[in-house]
């Protein structure tokens, strides 16, 4: 038999199975000789007073063994033969559409301007080893997109849109710990997400479907108001296809290609689903000169990279002298306030992680943050942001004004980083005063600081509010505001700076048949979860589409 109960218990109690099937045995009289399996249902950290608790939803079985995986598995057919899909983007909006368009029977066939999520990993230490920068492979572009190496939280407040545990699933199926099922905010790592990404693509090939790294696109074929398919420029080789061999049928003669292609461009047919993330500027760029109703301005977020020793957030936020001790994680918080009508707030909070160079091209400094699965290091770090609008930026109706502000701000950034990926970096509480820091304590970013006067070159209407932003915070955590936090500069890269129109209902572009713009690059999505449930919404209605209309 089973029982399902919820518990309410201390840190040691929760910390493993055995602990809490001897804790249930104890309380509620069963013979801990009977209880054969622990399944933890749900789990969530209660550190609002002294005596910290974990919430416990838990099944309990007794004289016998779990009849199922700890998660639900999706069957994925052959679709070698079915109607293709171009799905551009290889991040999770991508990755997710793709899988669901086989589950519907359809056949993907990705598009993916970086390299596969190994080779990927040899530039990305370039950047630290010698602060070079790879425009088509580097922390946003490439197999798994944005958050393949940049983390790796799967929590997210998007509850309309879609099943979040169905996206879970997928992943313990794909090799995630089934212990994203059951925590309140999820996590792979970033040292584990890789692989359960490549899991995931051999599925898609294993299906029928094909990946084509190094492949980016650069127009879009459209006939009589619908899109055909996709230019794209290939520098990469596709990865084998299930049951195929030889030249792929995607690929058509020179002569087809339109005027001004380059010599290394090939064309691919078929509806396509728009997943390029957030970070994609060329593709903004490109829709903004076909067609004025294609894209609009979006509100986003900038700010900086605020790093903490670890043991000083676990102090606060668990409030005790000892920390976290031995029984709980590294601890998290979440910040948010109003000055001037704007919201304060952190964002992307990384336990034990590091500040990282997510810049895609030259002349640029971006950070982010990222934690590896065990976030054990000694650092924790977030974005702090400042809410913007593009009535803040431009009076006039400019769909770009949003990305010219970010690109503005990162190469301002770059001059004062010395022209390198060094990043300008100021202490904490030096920036709320209003001083130069002489010195600057330890930090997890590779590239390095440099001092620099954040609260003179910053925009006064970023500086003035996140100065504000952060007294406050620091009257709600008292230790909170310190010259010993760092902050790193530039945190331009929260969400997309566009948002690419479409019909809420049917998630096709207003202005063209055929073309489905999808997850953060769209301007839809923010976060992993998220973009993934718009992705596979996407695939539905591609597929609603595809039975509809023969003539496609």
């Amino acid at each position: 038999m089973t029982k399902e109960l919820q518990i309410r218990v201390t840190p040691q109690v929760a910390y493993s199975e055995q602990n809490i099937a001897d804790y249930v045995s104890r309380e509620i009289g069963i013979d801990r000789r009977t209880i054969t399996h622990v399944r933890v249902l749900k789990k969530s950290i209660d550190a609002r007073q002294r005596q910290i608790y974990v919430n416990l939803t838990l099944r309990i079985y007794i004289n016998e063994e779990p009849a199922d995986e700890a998660y639900v598995r999706t069957e994925y057919p052959d679709v070698s033969k079915a109607p293709q899909v171009i799905v551009v983007g290889e991040g999770p909006c991508g990755l997710f559409a793709a899988l669901r368009l086989i589950e519907l029977g359809l056949r993907p066939v990705i598009l993916e301007r970086g390299k596969d999520v190994r080779e990927r990993k040899k530039d990305l230490a370039l950047i630290k080893s010698q602060q070079s920068v790879d425009p088509e492979s580097n922390y946003c572009f490439g197999e798994g997109g944005a958050g393949a190496y940049s983390d790796g939280k799967l929590y997210t407040r998007s509850k309309k849109r879609g099943s979040i545990e169905k996206i879970l699933n997928v992943f313990c199926q794909f090799g995630a710990s089934t212990s994203i099922l059951s925590d309140a905010h999820p996590h792979i790592g970033t040292d584990k997400l890789p692989r359960v990404i490549e899991n995931m693509r051999k599925q898609i090939l294993a299906s029928g479907g094909e990946v084509h790294f190094q492949t980016k696109m650069t127009e879009l074929l459209i006939k009589d108001g619908k899109v055909q398919g996709v230019v794209a420029e290939v520098k990469g080789q596709r990865s084998k296809v299930k049951g195929q061999s030889g030249d792929s049928s995607l690929f058509t003669l020179r002569s087809a290609l339109p005027l001004g292609s380059s010599k290394n461009s090939s064309l691919f047919y078929g509806p396509v689903i728009l997943a390029t993330g957030h970070s994609a500027r060329d593709v903004y760029r490109y829709l903004s000169q076909t067609n004025a109703n294609l894209i609009e301005p979006k509100g986003i977020a900038v700010g900086v990279r605020l790093e903490h020793p670890s043991e000083m957030i676990d102090k606060i936020q668990y409030h005790s002298s000892a920390g976290r001790g031995k029984y709980l994680p590294a601890a998290e918080y979440s910040f948010v306030t109003q000055v001037d009508g704007r919201g304060v707030y952190s964002f992307c909070m990384c336990p034990g992680g590091f500040v990282i160079p997510a810049a895609t091209d030259k002349e640029q400094i971006v950070v982010n943050g990222m934690s590896p699965s065990d976030r054990n290091g000694q650092w924790s770090n977030s974005g702090m942001v400042v809410e913007v609008r593009p009535e803040d930026v431009s009076e006039e109706k400019d769909a770009l004004c949003m990305m010219k502000f970010q690109e503005e701000l990162e190469r301002m950034c770059w001059q004062q980083g010395n022209m390198k990926q060094t990043a300008p970096a100021q202490r904490m509480s030096d920036f709320v005063n209003g001083r130069l820091s002489y010195d600057l304590p330890r930090t997890s970013y590779a590239p390095g600081v440099i001092s620099s006067p954040l609260h003179f070159w910053l925009p006064k209407s970023i500086s003035h509010r996140l100065q504000e932003g952060f007294k406050t915070f620091g009257k709600q955590r008292h230790g909170f505001l310190t010259n010993e936090a760092l902050m790193i500069g530039v945190e331009t890269r929260t969400s997309a700076p566009v948002r690419i129109t479409r019909d809420q209902t049917t998630m096709q572009s207003i202005a063209v048949m055929g073309l489905f713009p999808a997850g953060e690059g769209a301007g839809y999505a923010g976060g992993i979860v998220s973009a993934a449930i718009d992705g596979e919404r996407a695939a539905e209605m591609v597929k609603e589409l595809l039975t509809e209309r023969q003539d496609y």
